[in-house]
């Protein structure tokens, strides 16, 4: 661990005031470029510097929630002939409920209930939480369709019009995962300073993790998202989403 003197030293040599952390797991050389900007060596210690307070002020959180509430309702309403059919599709091809609910935890680290058309067959997790995997049996063949598609997170708008979730934001998890990522990783927590979101640049440019270590790692680009929040930057990452829709290459 860094001693607070060492920690004060860092603080005088940058110049600015932030947070430092000194991640548990090493990078991978794909992921270096994309912090560059926060990421040095003291004592050769791998730093990222996160800048503390709030990522969001007033008025881009009322801006952010105003865009969420319009992008919702239309695709919700637009949308709602296609989602009477995923529904139907869902009921019709395996035994359970159309919709599944799951305990995710969202901003300042309250618990709320996500949804989404059921993928999986009833019972799928009845041994404990598991990650999903490419070839996952607790799926449903219409289940692995709408997974690649993303159409399971469609529910989900729901959720934005709640106030629970963004549209743009890191992926919620489950405090079963999340327990595990933190004792890795303990900047996760910083994640928790924003609402989660349908998508993220962790899910269009990682995916989705199969491992807490692939977790960890897919954090890193959620925690640079954190450095630079913007209307432009969520339309580019809704476009990218839109673009793994129509290619088919979710999980």
């Amino acid at each position: 661990m860094l001693r607070d003197s060492q920690i004060q030293e860092m603080k005088q040599a940058t110049g600015v005031d932030q947070s430092i952390v000194v991640p548990n797991v090493m990078l991978r050389t794909s992921f270096t470029s994309l912090i560059e900007n926060n990421f040095l060596h003291y004592a050769d210690f791998p730093i990222i510097l996160i800048n503390k307070g709030e990522a969001l002020d007033i008025s881009s959180k009322f801006f952010k929630r105003s865009f969420d509430i319009a992008f919702s309702l239309a695709v919700l309403i637009l949308g709602l002939p296609i989602f009477l059919l995923v529904a139907a599709i869902t009921k019709l091809t395996s035994k359970g409920p159309v919709l599944y609910k799951q305990e995710r935890i969202g901003l300042h680290e309250k618990p709320f209930f996500i949804y989404k058309f059921r993928s999986m067959y009833v019972d799928a997790e009845k041994f404990g939480p598991q990650l999903a995997k490419d070839v996952d049996p607790r799926i449903t063949p219409w289940g692995r369709l709408m997974r690649k598609t993303r159409l399971d997170e469609i529910p989900q708008f729901w959720n934005v019009l709640k106030g629970d979730m963004s549209i743009v934001g890191p992926r919620p998890e489950r405090a079963h995962f999340i327990k595990q990522i933190v004792e890795k990783a303990p900047s996760y927590k910083k994640l928790l300073t924003i609402k989660p979101g349908i998508t993220s640049i962790g899910q269009v440019n990682f995916g989705y993790a199969q491992t807490v270590d692939e977790m960890c790692e897919r954090m890193l680009l959620d925690l640079q998202y954190l450095q630079g929040i913007n209307f432009f930057s969520d339309i580019q990452i809704i476009l990218k989403t839109v673009k793994v829709m129509f290619q088919g290459k979710g999980k």
